[in-house]
């Protein structure tokens, strides 16, 4: 080693890499990847593994190590962490060749969608080809180059495979950019041969300055504003969709001020809810399938969306049914140009939190008319109503119903809680019930809706924010997904909170099934019966008991007034708790107020289908087509 090079070997000069990486927004500064989980095997534990050895151990380490149980749920634990930091810091996930490294797949999958970064850091085959093939080696015929780690390109917002030490610069520089970079970010994969990740290498010192990656706020294009402010002066009828965009940016207070200034009404998408406060007289719920009856009634007959940081997915546009004035207009406000296109829209390709303020500059004494206004408040005020009603439970000692669980919670938490939830019926009642009180407080991770999500995620948001109350909100299939990670939980001892909900089988897609022409087949957790059908009687599983054998604290709840206990006493206590309850059947929700593309079969022997198919032809015909 001389006075400008240092001798590392690859794993080493990576993880040194990571520690000196920062982003910087609006003057805060925050470590670029603050950790790294892993879980080792003979493709990275002599290279990453020894890495962060050299790194230091414990709490001064450099590169802070967190040990996980299965490799699809460390992403998840680092997107979790991404998302409450609003993407200005990551973390890192280290797993062996093989099985490991495909178990990342899922995770992935889950970050680009969603547009979170995470740096996942596979091991591979040997570049040399020394031992070929070696344990776990994918082997292809024609393609020698190729190894199971290239399931992961697809879902990677970059990708690259360290053949050689010195590739290692570029490759990383560049992983750094995409993943601090708010139009570009998702996953990113560098693939490490485990001979590569051993071999030593002179580094150039600058390799390990101290390095600090801007996250831009772009405004907006002066024409595209100008026909925006045009657009927005000329509706009678205008309507807002906020998306996971706002937060991102945090753009909360913009919209706020945008919204009160203009009289503008907010809808929200799954990842855009709590931009406004859901007490905030404009504030009127989801939007799409899963939103209010006000939310959807207003699209129906808006003359122009404004939507803000949000992809348009399916269940918000209710499979293109839900907006159906003929004069309405599209204006997309989002920092990527490929969202912003969408649905033929006029453009303002800008950081959420500068376009709105641009936008508020340009509008000065523009307000909606008065009837307008009313019209949606009384439409807030009707919900409001339906909420309540839902919420409530006037018999404490009665089983609670799904809805009355959520109206429990409502009453338990604080405004700065966190309630985390992915799939299930769960959902669909958050999206059209649930009450946000802070911009973090509803974590719904609807892009990719993965079972299994939310226990590790809640542990990546404890991560984030020590000392905020988190809750994981699962149903049981959610649960036999994916609960290995309580055990990471209680090891760190993260008091999140989990509300396990038992209703025998996956509710969801029953109710799906049984309006589809399915008749629930598959969908319950129950004996076979005679016929060979899973109808017999439900099956014998505790998962409480498991839950309590996996080391957290278990509070079984039976009735109303146990379960509320039971929620004040997990909210209380500093160690990781399970509420666990058992609902009653009966759906509560309010039914979906748009509808929602699932092909039924078009021909069938059975009268279930056939008659759903009959239904989906009225449906399908009222599909826009938005040119």
């Amino acid at each position: 080693m001389n006075a400008r090079t240092r001798r590392l070997t690859t794993a080493q000069a990576l993880v040194r890499f990571l520690s000196a990486q920062h982003t910087e927004r609006d003057g805060v500064r925050r470590r670029l990847i603050a950790g790294t989980w892993g879980i080792f095997g003979h493709g990275n534990v002599a290279g990453v593994g020894q890495a962060l050895v050299e790194a230091g151990i414990g709490p001064g380490a450099v590169m802070p190590f967190h040990q996980g149980r299965n490799e699809q749920s460390m992403v998840h634990a680092a997107v979790g962490y991404a998302r409450q930091l609003n993407r200005l810091s990551a973390q890192a996930v280290t797993t062996s060749i093989g099985p490991g490294a495909t178990n990342l797949v899922t995770g992935a999958a889950l970050a680009t969608i969603n547009r979170l970064p995470v740096l996942l850091l596979p091991g591979d085959y040997f570049a040399s080809h020394a031992p070929d093939p070696l344990l776990q080696q994918l082997e292809h015929p024609v393609e020698a180059d190729v190894s199971v780690n290239d399931t992961l390109r697809p879902v990677s917002r970059y990708f690259d495979r360290i053949t050689r030490p010195e590739a290692l610069i570029p490759s990383a520089l560049q992983a750094m950019r995409v993943l601090a970079d708010p139009a570009e970010t998702g996953a990113v994969t560098l693939a490490l041969p485990q001979d590569v990740q051993a071999e030593a290498y002179d580094w150039p010192e600058e390799f390990f300055a101290e390095r600090v990656w801007y996250v831009r706020r772009p405004a907006p294009d002066p024409v595209e504003l100008a026909a925006a402010v045009e657009a927005i002066r000329s509706a009678g009828r205008p309507l807002i969709v906020a998306g996971g965009g706002v937060h991102h940016s945090e753009a909360e207070e913009a919209l706020k001020a945008f919204v009160e200034a203009t009289g503008i009404p907010v809808a929200s998408t799954q990842a855009g809810k709590g931009s406004l406060r859901h007490d905030h007289p404009a504030d009127l719920g989801g939007i799409g399938h899963t939103g209010t009856a006000v939310s959807d009634d207003l699209a129906r007959t808006a003359d122009l969306v404004i939507g803000v940081g949000t992809r348009y997915t399916d269940f918000t546009t209710a499979s293109g049914t839900l907006f159906q004035n003929p004069e309405m207009r599209f204006l997309n406000l989002n920092i990527t140009g490929f969202d912003a296109h969408k649905l033929a829209a006029r453009t303002l390709v800008c950081d959420a939190k500068s376009g709105l303020e641009k936008l508020l500059e340009a509008l000065p004494g523009h307000r909606v008319g008065q009837e307008y206004e009313a019209e949606y408040r009384s439409g807030k005020d009707r919900w409001d109503e339906v909420v309540e009603a839902v919420y409530r439970a006037d018999d404490e000692n009665a089983v609670p119903t799904q809805t009355q669980v959520l109206g429990a919670l409502d009453a338990a938490v604080g405004d700065d809680d966190v309630v985390i939830n992915a799939a299930g019926s769960l959902p669909g009642d958050l999206h059209k019930l649930w009450r946000s009180r802070s911009p973090r407080q509803y974590h719904l991770e609807y892009g990719y809706s993965c079972m299994g999500y939310e226990i590790p995620a809640g542990i990546g948001v404890q991560q984030a924010a020590p000392g905020t109350p988190v809750w994981a909100l699962v149903g049981d299939g959610t649960y036999l997904m994916m609960p290995t990670e309580i055990v990471t939980a209680v090891q760190e001892g993260l008091p999140v909170n989990i509300v396990l909900i038992q209703n025998h089988g996956y509710a969801s897609i029953g109710g799906l099934s049984q309006e589809t022409g399915g008749e629930r087949f598959g969908t319950a957790y129950r004996f076979r019966a005679a016929d060979g059908t899973f109808t017999g009687a439900p099956l014998p599983v505790d998962l409480a008991a498991n839950a309590a054998s996996l080391g957290m604290d278990v509070r079984r709840a039976k009735t109303v007034r146990e379960l509320r206990e039971a929620l004040a006493a997990a909210r209380a206590s500093d160690r990781p708790t399970c509420v666990y309850v058992e609902t009653d059947p009966a759906p509560t929700a309010p039914a979906a107020e748009a509808w929602w593309d699932v092909p039924v079969a078009e021909t069938a022997s059975r009268e279930a289908a056939v008659e759903a198919r009959e239904r989906y032809d009225r449906q399908v015909a009222g599909r826009r087509r938005h040119l």
